[in-house]
């Protein structure tokens, strides 16, 4: 947890939100997550899946969804058929992780505006700096 020290907050590496924000660090991590928690059933293949994340790669996608398998938050079924078929689910964890995760995208949806000035003041700024 963090903690109270001198007056100050501080966050320790162990603590619980530096741990949940690491699973924000990787990049596709919640996108994947928000994918598999509206397909049918929370469940799509690795093709399926890439398709619906615009801007992807095979590489990284299979990356994150290790990831995520190696934490708990997706499981991988192997089917036993020719050619070869690999589903990615939701775990019950990654169903409790993912319904935060779609508060945040819901926000982003209600508050376009905002995020589209924020955009412009970064833009805005960087180009000051050059």
């Amino acid at each position: 947890m963090p903690a109270w020290v001198d007056g100050k907050l501080m966050f320790y590496a162990d603590s619980p939100p530096r741990r949940l924000l690491d699973l924000f660090a990787v990049k596709w991590s919640t996108m994947v997550l928000h994918a598999l928690y509206h397909w049918p059933e929370h469940r799509a293949r690795t093709g399926e899946l890439q398709r619906s994340l615009q801007g992807i790669s095979k590489k990284m996608l299979v990356q994150t969804l290790r990831e995520l398998e190696q934490r708990g938050l997706v499981a991988r079924q192997v089917f036993e058929v020719v050619p070869p078929k690999v589903e990615y689910r939701l775990t019950p964890l990654g169903k409790t992780f993912a319904e935060p995760v779609e508060q945040m995208y819901q926000w982003g949806l209600d508050n376009q505006a905002a995020l589209d000035e924020m955009e412009h003041h970064l833009h805005t700024a960087q180009q000051v700096e050059k």
